[in-house]
């Protein structure tokens, strides 16, 4: 079938001193190959729409061969994206110097003229968003060892980041559409348009919100303060979702029960957690694991970040290297609550910030959302979330 080739022209161009200014911050990272427009417009033949992948509020991701035979997923940033502009540059400083196994690896870039590109390895099957929470689109089957080998590779791979590189780097925005599956269902991290390089003599930075609600940490949502606890806030509700099999958030669910978090909080307290494993993990899940996982994930979601464990920890108790202490697992930080505070907030000023009165960023996900505007995933989120 012939493919035909995207109209990328007859858009607004961003100033040339914008463009002046990528060029050079892009001369300045050693670590990412430069990539030709021709070069990649070859690999996706002319940008074809039958080999777009994913898509997000900053252009389009598509399947490509590159002349040394790889296979590659092209990250196409719209011409008409200014913030986009920002996470592009973002993305290549965080990534193109570290490499982990359950990172994404760059490939390089193309910044010739107005394209702005990002070349990544291909991963086979995805995100966890299409394919474990998009159950009825998804040929993939997620046993339990599958569930399990998922999270702790989500776990080793922001412990990398929040304790092996320095500066360390708050990914923020840790979510199911952002974690990709390879062809052995390994997990890797994507997306690191929104992250933050945090020296470590810094506790924490206070910045616009950016992320997306049903996994933003509470003190960052309300006051816009980022630190690692805020990862780890995300990754609590992530393991909740793969546990689970459903999204954290369901509103055509009984109101009892539309808010993941939540529910399984009440059954922590009634000593019911396995009620929340998935019927789908099958019949190779061992009880005790399965709510040694669950009370982790209860763990790195707790009200005050100083309570979450710190991310090696985290890999430690998801292993049984550590065990869980009950006593120790404390109210959650609810997404009720920052639905309540919204609804507060619209009733006294008649308009939305999700970052102590300060208007939130363009690129941020205010708290009428469940989406980010901001950054690029592989899917859209399966109408589950609705």
């Amino acid at each position: 079938m012939a493919c035909f080739g995207l109209c990328l022209r007859g858009t607004t161009s961003p100033p040339h001193n914008q463009i002046a200014e990528i060029d050079e911050e892009i001369s300045t990272i050693e670590n990412a190959r430069v990539y030709s427009y021709k070069e990649l417009r070859a690999a996706t033949e002319d940008f074809c729409p039958m080999n777009k992948i994913g898509k997000g509020g900053f252009g389009s991701v598509y399947k490509g061969r590159l002349k040394d035979g790889k296979m590659a997923a092209i990250k196409v940033l719209s011409i008409e994206s200014k913030q986009g502009v920002r996470e592009f540059l973002t993305e290549i400083k965080v990534i193109s110097s570290i490499e982990h196994e359950n990172l994404v690896k760059l490939y390089g870039c193309c910044a010739e003229g107005d394209h702005r590109i990002l070349v990544y390895n291909y991963l086979e099957n995805n995100s966890l968003s299409q394919t474990l929470l998009g159950g009825a689109h998804s040929r993939l089957q997620f046993s339990w060892k599958t569930r399990t080998k998922i999270c702790i590779g989500v776990a080793r791979g922001l412990a990398f980041l929040h304790e092996e590189v320095q500066p360390y780097i708050v990914h923020r925005d840790i979510k199911a559409s952002n974690i990709l599956l390879d062809r052995d269902l390994t997990p890797k991290i994507s997306d690191f348009g929104l992250a933050k390089l945090i020296p470590a003599d810094l506790t924490h930075v206070s910045t616009r919100v950016a992320g997306t609600l049903g996994y933003l940490a509470p003190e960052y949502a309300i006051r816009g303060q980022l630190t690692r606890k805020a990862d780890i806030y995300s990754f609590g509700i992530l393991v909740l979702e793969i546990v689970s099999g459903r999204c954290n958030t369901n509103k055509r669910l009984p109101i009892e029960e539309q808010y993941l978090l939540e529910r399984a909080w009440r059954l922590f307290k009634k000593g019911e957690l396995i009620q929340l494993v998935d019927a789908l993990s099958g019949d190779d899940f061992n009880v005790d694991e399965a709510c040694r996982f669950l009370k982790v994930s209860l763990l790195c979601t707790q009200v005050l970040p100083k309570s979450r464990p710190s991310m090696s920890t985290v890999v430690k108790l998801l292993t049984g290297e550590m065990e869980v202490d009950d006593e120790e697992i404390t109210e959650p930080g609810m997404l009720s609550d920052l639905m309540n505070l919204r609804n507060q907030k619209n009733t006294s000023s008649g308009s939305l910030s999700a970052g102590s009165g300060k208007q939130v960023d363009s690129s941020s996900t205010s708290l009428n959302t469940t989406m980010t505007h901001g950054t690029m995933t592989f899917t859209t989120i399966d109408d589950r979330n609705s």
